[in-house]
């Protein structure tokens, strides 16, 4: 029985990490081994970003809500604190866009934080 090669599956196989690894520079896009690293690191680097992601986009809302807070000459955290304590459940995403688009609707929300606040004090 003659010996089985690995042929059209080794190709496959190469062809697959090769064409995940187009537009990688020097060998990276044309060296197997290489390739493989190259591919495996920036899968890696992917999932962090992922999660970096999030962390930035609260971050950014908390500088628009903090923002629109100061104009209106109360401190991020009381408005926080006064939400809380008059139970308004809204995160941090949905309060950034109120500041942005219905200035309004926000300005309630300052109210009614800044009388709990000033209650529980």
């Amino acid at each position: 029985m003659p010996r089985s090669r690995p042929g059209s599956a080794k190709h496959r196989r190469k062809k697959r990490i090769l064409d995940a690894a187009r537009g990688y520079r020097l060998g990276r896009s044309k060296l197997l081994c290489t390739a493989k690293d190259a591919i495996r690191k920036a899968g890696v680097n992917a999932r962090i970003g992922r999660r970096l992601k999030k962390r930035d986009y609260r971050s950014l809302w908390i500088v628009r809500i903090t923002a629109a807070c100061r104009a209106h000459g109360i401190r991020y955290a009381e408005f926080a604190c006064g939400l809380k304590r008059a139970n308004i459940a809204l995160n941090r995403k949905m309060l950034s866009e109120l500041a942005i688009h219905d200035p309004e609707a926000f300005e309630v929300l300052l109210e009614r934080a800044s009388q709990a606040a000033k209650a529980a004090a």
